[in-house]
């Protein structure tokens, strides 16, 4: 079952929804739909980073789960990230094995992170063992669950 829940303001920032960039300025990768936070997304790095792991995390600090405004990291979806040889690997599990979002999150996490110069490919590997659960969200991610009037 999904919940639709009324939103006013992005959680933690206090920024309206569609306020920052409107479609015509969406970052030129974006390819067939809106969500993850496309419009907030941050712009590519200006060079490489030191930790190239850290700002792969980064990048995806930024994208939202489609159902909920909240980041994969802060839900717990992403396991761990790798870079090597402008590989960027990124192991990731969803909430479930039948979740209807896997391919937005999937084109969601490819968008946000190959416009980076530093990134060749983009590597998705899923993992389901050990399973997805609440005990994964992040202090963080639970606050802003909280502030949507979600309990986890």
């Amino acid at each position: 079952m999904t919940v639709r829940l009324p939103v006013t303001s992005r959680p933690g920032t206090g920024t309206p929804l569609g306020s920052g960039r409107l479609d015509g300025s969406l970052p030129a990768s974006v390819s067939t739909h809106k969500s993850g936070g496309r419009d907030q997304w941050s712009d590519p790095l200006a060079a490489p980073p030191a930790d190239p792991a850290e700002a792969v995390l980064d990048c995806l600090r930024e994208v939202l789960d489609p159902e909920l405004p909240i980041s994969l990291v802060d839900l717990g979806l992403i396991y761990g990230v790798e870079v090597a040889e402008g590989v960027a690997s990124v192991r990731l599990t969803y909430t479930a094995t039948a979740c209807p979002c896997m391919e937005f999150i999937r084109e969601d996490i490819r968008d946000r992170l190959e416009p980076e110069s530093w990134v060749d490919r983009v590597e998705l590997l899923e993992v389901w063992d050990p399973p997805w659960s609440v005990d994964r969200i992040t202090p963080r991610g639970r606050e802003l669950l909280r502030e949507l009037g979600v309990s986890a």
